[in-house]
């Protein structure tokens, strides 16, 4: 028996849902009153449609005190997703700019749980250029001299290693419409430019803030020439 295609589509496809979805991308747990105001509706028809996401198996609910958090269930989730953004947005206005048009989303911005935009685009050409990554299109691998630069500045690899998540992953982005690095190699890259106080993420949205030094250390480290 097949896989039930129109399943997943129709739980995505509902316009209050899709918005509660992309909602979910910046990685944070979102309540249902949240995730109401997102898509501009009553907290009693949020929980029917949550409802559906969680059964559908797109969705988790954590349970914290009398609260209820919802999260997207995975990065394959995320990733399906922000393909999908990456569809819509061309067939909808093929003549458009494509993404946001909020210029630090454009910038830098969280895709569940590694860096997008424009500099989670030109961090993957520098790895890239630095021979610390392979792109071959949809498979990304990372280098006997990219275990060794990450090492070096921090990485614990052989720690990675016993997940079953992917090291390193290519992931279009929805603005760039090029590759930025997912898998663990892209969490750890992300949670290290917050804990080196590089950037924080914005509270109100899926935008990255880099401070002016951050950002110059951010580039230095990773051998970034521009933007």
């Amino acid at each position: 028996m097949e896989p039930n295609i129109s399943f997943v589509a129709n739980l995505i496809g509902d316009n209050t849902r899709s918005k509660m979805l992309t909602a979910l991308m910046g990685g944070k747990a979102l309540t249902a009153s949240e995730l109401a105001l997102e898509a501009d509706i009553t907290s009693q028809t949020a929980s029917s449609h949550l409802g559906k996401l969680v059964d559908g198996e797109l969705l988790v609910v954590r349970k914290q005190g009398r609260h209820k958090y919802f999260q997207l269930k995975n990065g394959e989730i995320a990733s399906l997703l922000e393909m999908l953004l990456n569809v819509s947005s061309t067939i909808n206005n093929p003549k458009t700019k494509t993404g946001p048009s909020d210029p630090r989303l454009r910038q830098s911005r969280v895709c569940y749980d590694h860096l997008a935009g424009e500099l989670g685009v030109v961090l993957y050409d520098s790895l890239v250029k630095n021979n610390r990554i392979i792109d071959s299109g949809c498979e990304t691998k990372l280098t006997e001299s990219g275990m060794q630069f990450f090492k070096e500045i921090g990485l614990n690899i052989s720690e990675l290693k016993k997940s079953k998540r992917p090291l390193c992953k290519s992931c279009l982005d929805w603005s760039e419409r090029r590759n930025h690095l997912s898998g663990q190699v892209g969490y750890w890259i992300l949670v290290d430019m917050y804990n080196q106080g590089w950037a924080i993420k914005d509270v109100d949205s899926r935008c990255i803030l880099f401070t002016q030094k951050g950002l110059k250390q951010f580039k230095k480290t990773y051998q970034i020439i521009s933007p």
